[in-house]
């Protein structure tokens, strides 16, 4: 009992710790929307209320519609959060998702005329705060964490986005099966309990520590050595010390989302990486998989009850695989989980089409459709930690490693937009190629994931082990070799992490050479 309080007690005044808590319990409302939405979408009350047949196009036109509002909440909540700050912009991020989350809730609560306009409306405004959320809570998770431990801090947090998703499909199973797909409160608690996140977060935000970057940045020096104070100790004079050289360089330097767009601008190269990273996660295909999960076990012969059970199972697996990830991102680095998981998904895809095939026509080819079934679960399994290992963290935590101060939370806020639009391609298309595709949409996903590792390989550098300024340097270096392919790159030195004497022989005043390429 003491060892729990003591644990407690240290958690309580360990800002880090806070942060860190803080940070996964906020990345939990996007899990959780994701779980959320795969069984209302086949709630029979649900699709009369928004006058929509099953298999109609609008249902992934209100599943997809949440995305495009997260691009738009990206960037409103990135100049927010550069300009009052990392916490006001999170708080008004939490308060923008409750409230589009509370409108859903009323969509034809009682009437039946414009429901389905309400519950566009809901999507859009929750995607407003969601997106401000993923786009914000990364800059300063990363601010607030040490360089050897970032990776770690971030997937920790989105191991909580998988619990976001587990939790949601869990209660949605349970009170689908306690009221019955006919019954409204089926699909409407699900909606209603998700405020338990941005209600208990909005409480804390108060107690959190603002980022010392940002106070820097703003020339409030003094609130920048008192916040590193209370979050390092002892060691936050040194980190004051050394962010105020950093801050030196970066003085008066600014650029807007058109720079950052336009070829031989300095941060035109890492933003193209953002995109990269972005577009190919999207290729992974597991915006659908997280979505539309039933279906796809449906596409192995399961029936429609059993395939949600599945689905549970695989949401439970992936949950406690994410460990593996924030075990091993800051020791293998972020291209090799990267690459080696591109790989495993490919070959998962491909043998998925192949089992799906058989079962579907397991007739013709007299075999019983259970052995194929079973194989094909325990692919998507492994492709489904695969991809949670491998590409859920990564793409999210490289952005906020690679820019400058002044340019990362716009950095930050176009991997948002990117993954906002992608998803929303995705996942308005994914119901519409099961109709279509059937199995084969399988082979879609194992070709567009072969192309993504393929990409990962050629031009992503590898940032684990390196200060957000060693990570900058990549791009100087990059410009002088004329190459962005990182094997060509300082003699590939970028294509793994430094070894520690290596980095510390690297840790030498690197700012002269990148000052040379600010604007």
């Amino acid at each position: 009992m003491s060892f729990i309080t003591t644990r407690l007690k240290s958690l309580y005044n360990d800002k880090t710790q806070q942060v860190v808590l803080f940070s996964s319990t906020a990345i939990a409302l996007y899990g959780y929307d994701q779980g959320m939405m795969s069984l209302i979408n086949t709630n029979h009350n649900y699709l009369h209320t928004m006058g929509i047949a099953a298999e109609s196009p609008i249902v992934g036109i209100i599943v997809s519609v949440y995305y495009l509002g997260c691009a738009v909440g990206a960037v409103f909540f990135s100049w927010w959060a550069d300009k009052f700050g990392r916490k006001k912009a999170i708080f008004f991020c939490l308060a923008t998702a409750s409230l589009g989350n509370l409108i859903m809730f009323i969509a034809g609560l009682g009437y039946s005329p414009g429901a389905r306009s309400v519950m566009l409306l809901g999507r859009v405004v929750m995607g407003l705060g969601v997106g401000g959320v993923d786009s914000v809570i990364p800059i300063y998770s990363s601010e607030l964490t040490e360089t050897e431990a970032r990776g770690k801090a971030l997937a920790q947090e989105f191991q909580s986005n998988i619990f976001g998703l587990l939790m949601a499909f869990g209660i949605n199973i349970g009170v689908t099966r306690g009221l019955g797909k006919g019954n409204q409160w089926a699909w409407r608690l699900p909606i209603i309990i998700m405020q338990v996140y941005p209600i208990i977060l909005l409480s804390f935000v108060h107690r959190l520590p603002e980022s010392a970057r940002w106070f820097v940045r703003k020339n409030r020096k003094e609130d920048a050595k008192k916040a590193l104070q209370d979050v390092f100790g002892e060691e936050g004079q040194n980190r004051y010390d050394e962010l105020i050289g950093i801050s030196e360089d970066e003085e008066g330097h600014h650029v807007s989302y058109l720079e950052m767009m336009t070829p031989g601008q300095p941060q035109f190269h890492p933003t193209m990486v953002t995109i990269m990273g972005q577009i190919n996660q999207a290729l992974t295909g597991y915006g659908a998989v997280s979505v539309y999960g039933p279906q796809i076990f449906e596409l192995l012969s399961f029936s429609p009850i059993l395939a949600e059970y599945l689905t549970l199972g695989n949401y439970t697996s992936y949950f406690f695989l994410m460990s593996l990830a924030w075990l091993l991102i800051d020791a293998l680095g972020r291209r090799r989980l990267l690459v080696e998981s591109s790989g495993i998904l490919t070959t998962c895809f491909l043998l998925l089409t192949l089992f799906a095939a058989l079962t579907s026509h397991s007739d013709q080819l007299h075999i019983l459709v259970l052995g194929p079934a079973i194989a094909g679960t325990l692919s998507l399994f492994v492709a489904t930690g695969a991809f949670g290992i491998g590409w859920l963290t990564t793409v999210w935590l490289i952005p906020t490693e690679i820019y400058p101060t002044y340019a990362r939370a716009r950095g930050t806020a176009i991997s948002v937009i990117v993954w906002g639009i992608a998803n929303f391609g995705i996942t308005l298309l994914t119901p519409i190629m099961f109709n279509n595709l059937k199995y084969y949409i399988f082979l879609v996903f194992a070709a567009t994931n072969a192309i993504a590792g393929t990409w990962t390989y050629f031009y992503l550098p590898e940032t684990g082990g390196r200060s957000f300024e060693e990570n900058q340097e990549f791009f100087v270096d990059a410009k002088e070799v004329g190459s962005w392919q990182v094997r060509k790159v300082k003699g590939g030195a970028y294509k793994r992490m430094p070894y520690k004497d290596e980095a510390d022989a690297e840790r030498v005043p690197l700012l002269h050479r990148i000052e040379d390429q600010l604007p």
